[in-house]
């Protein structure tokens, strides 16, 4: 999907999509996070890794969790498009809730070299960090400065889908949310600590299945 997605301007100091060199804070900036680790990531490590000055990246960015929750925003953002995007021809409730599902669990291609932010790598990044977004002491300042509306939003456009597949369903929103939640962190549970599911490799299918097979029996309980 070409798409341009509008970012909340409260996320940057300086718009880092308006220049070569902003591009490069957020696209290296995402690869080093995922290859450092949130902890270890400096923005003096991505000084050197884009030969460019750590004074200069604190003009785009007051620090690396504003970085951080600036491309996490941009994967929900870029997710609920792919949402949108697919449901467009389905009209079958349940079709709709089973295609979002699967599109939470699926590892998305390569991304093409001249995209800025691969797509892949953002998935990684959720996986991995995507809780520490929200996880902080400032989560009530953030959310006042609408720094979670694109989470929201799709968790939102979930919560819907559930309602039409039964109006009766007391939980959308809670569901929702769980649902996209638990995408991402049985991903990483297969991957990393197996003993806390019910397959010993990583398996989209199986997790689908699983997600799938919870969903529904609670929506038509």
């Amino acid at each position: 999907l070409d798409i341009r997605i509008k970012m909340n301007e409260k996320l940057y100091l300086r718009n880092p999509e308006d220049s070569a060199i902003g591009r490069r804070i957020v696209g290296r900036g995402l690869v080093l996070i995922n290859k450092l680790g949130f902890e270890e990531f400096t923005f003096k490590k991505l000084s050197n890794e884009i030969d460019t000055t750590e004074a200069t990246i604190y003009r785009y960015f007051e620090n690396k969790h504003r970085l951080l929750v600036y491309l996490i925003t941009w994967y929900w953002s870029f997710l609920e498009y792919k949402v949108m995007f697919s449901l467009n021809n389905i009209h079958d409730p349940e079709t709709r809730l089973k295609t979002v599902i699967r599109l939470l669990v699926t590892a998305p291609p390569a991304s093409r070299e001249s995209d800025y932010i691969a797509e892949e790598e953002a998935y990684r990044l959720i996986k991995w960090e995507g809780s520490k977004a929200y996880l902080t002491r400032n989560v009530n300042k953030d959310n006042k400065d609408r720094l979670f509306k694109p989470y929201k939003d799709l968790c939102s456009r979930i919560a819907g889908i559930i309602r039409e597949v039964n109006p009766k369903y007391k939980y959308p929103n809670s569901l929702a949310s769980t649902l996209l939640e638990m995408s991402h962190a049985q991903k990483f549970f297969m991957e990393n600590l197996p003993a806390l599911t019910d397959t010993n490799k990583p398996d989209e299918k199986k997790l689908i299945l699983f997600l799938d097979d919870m969903a529904f029996s609670i929506i038509k309980r």
